[in-house]
């Protein structure tokens, strides 16, 4: 058996060791190719740039998600079931508004004189 495999080696010619040793080489220099390219400054940057995006963009999501269900929440209080304006809660809270605004008149107005 041992035998066997030592004859196979010999049966190859030095034209097939050389082949051989040639796609070695090219294999090899298309791996250290990839591994350049994949460790470079710029390769590592454009993918923590994407991923920083693809993060942000994300969040930014469920912010407009919640924000939207917060928007639909307060609606709901100021409309009824077929979307017409609840006259009974727009009134006081127009009045809160109003007052909020006098307040913060009358105090930057006391500042300045």
């Amino acid at each position: 058996m041992g035998k066997a495999g030592t004859d196979d080696k010999a049966a190859r010619t030095t034209a097939q060791i050389e082949a051989n040793i040639a796609r070695t080489r090219e294999q090899l220099a298309a791996n250290l190719d990839e591994l350049a390219y994949r460790v470079h400054p710029s390769t590592v940057a454009a993918q923590t740039k994407a991923k920083l995006l693809a993060s942000v963009e994300q969040k930014a999501g469920q912010v407009y998600v919640a924000a939207s269900g917060a928007v639909e929440q307060v609606k709901a209080q100021f409309t009824d079931e077929k979307g017409r304006p609840r006259k009974e809660r727009i009134v006081p809270a127009a009045l809160v508004g109003a007052g909020v605004l006098l307040l913060v008149a009358s105090a930057r107005k006391r500042k300045r004189g």
